[in-house]
């Protein structure tokens, strides 16, 4: 337990820095945007690769990767059957709510939970690859079909999804430890040495977002799908997850463990991206990112004790 609120207090010291660097406006405007892209393009795809190649690949492709699936699409449903005729969205806005629901922050907040908490950065790696390669591809796909703007083919899916980094950097890592292969020296150093960038840049960003954030304003008008939203992500994902930890696979007090914590991350921050691309459902995307986001790691604190 004391190890687990270490980790926890390691990264809300590096959050609380964020907060500071963002309040006092020390980096600029953009900080949190240069830090993002930062750390999307350059310094998570070489942490991933770092992280996987020295990986045993069962442990990526095994039962934890099911788990996020499983979660998260009972996630998703949950969402929809609870808003869809209630609240009357259409599918363009019910999807946006889905995913805000039941997709996990799990690179900005995942790597550094997984390795300070979880004491191990492999156990994000198969909610990244879930998500970047198949969960959020089959979402867009959604939104596409539902509005008349933003219209792609299946062939164009994929190659957008396979021109992610994040899922670049996560297969070359994964090839190169199924295939047992060791890059030279010269190489690996300057692939690690951007990869120790990651983390901080990831927490100093969020802790810059939280600055000036105002959810739930009655101007709005999401509050009711703002709410539904946020207490499946922070309660019925994780339950799921632990369902599907002891009933389907089977899964040991540790294991499970590691998989609540991983479905009880808040809500990734790229819904509001897209949910901006598309034009709708952008308050609730961005209210649920928030509020989670705030909570989480909080309620994140209290499952060692709810699992003991």
């Amino acid at each position: 337990m004391s190890g687990v609120l270490s980790g926890f207090a390691v990264v809300w010291a590096v959050i609380a820095v964020g907060y500071l660097v963002g309040r006092t406006g020390v980096l600029g405007e953009n900080a949190r945007y240069v830090l993002n892209r930062l750390t999307f393009f350059v310094a998570s795809p070489a942490l991933l690769f770092t992280t996987l190649s020295a990986s045993e690949p069962t442990s990526v492709l095994g039962p934890f990767l099911g788990i996020a699936a499983v979660s998260s699409v009972a996630t998703a449903l949950a969402f929809i059957l609870v808003t869809r005729w209630w609240l009357r969205r259409d599918l363009t806005e019910t999807t946006i709510g889905a995913m805000s629901a039941s997709t996990v922050n799990s690179a900005n907040l995942g790597l550094p939970i997984a390795l300070y908490v979880l004491g191990n950065m492999e156990y994000a790696a198969p909610v990244i690859l879930w998500q970047l390669a198949l969960y959020s591809p089959v979402c867009l796909a959604i939104l596409d079909a539902s509005t008349s703007r933003h219209r792609t083919t299946p062939l164009s899916m994929l190659v957008q999804t396979a021109k992610n980094p994040m899922i670049v950097g996560s297969l070359a890592g994964l090839a190169c430890a199924v295939f047992d292969i060791t890059l030279p020296q010269p190489l690996a150093d300057p692939i690690e040495l951007i990869a120790g960038a990651s983390i901080p840049a990831m927490l100093i960003a969020f802790g810059i977002s939280l600055v000036g954030s105002k959810p739930l304003q009655a101007s709005g008008g999401r509050r009711a799908d703002t709410v539904i939203a946020t207490a499946l992500k922070l309660v019925f994902q994780p339950l799921v997850a632990w369902a599907a930890a002891q009933w389907i696979f089977g899964l040991d007090a540790s294991e499970t463990f590691i998989v609540v914590i991983m479905a009880a991350l808040p809500t990734a921050q790229n819904i509001f991206v897209t949910a901006s691309r598309y034009e709708r459902g952008v308050i609730l995307a961005k209210d649920t990112v928030l509020l989670t986001t705030v909570v989480a790691v909080p309620a994140m604190m209290l499952i060692p004790l709810l699992l003991a």
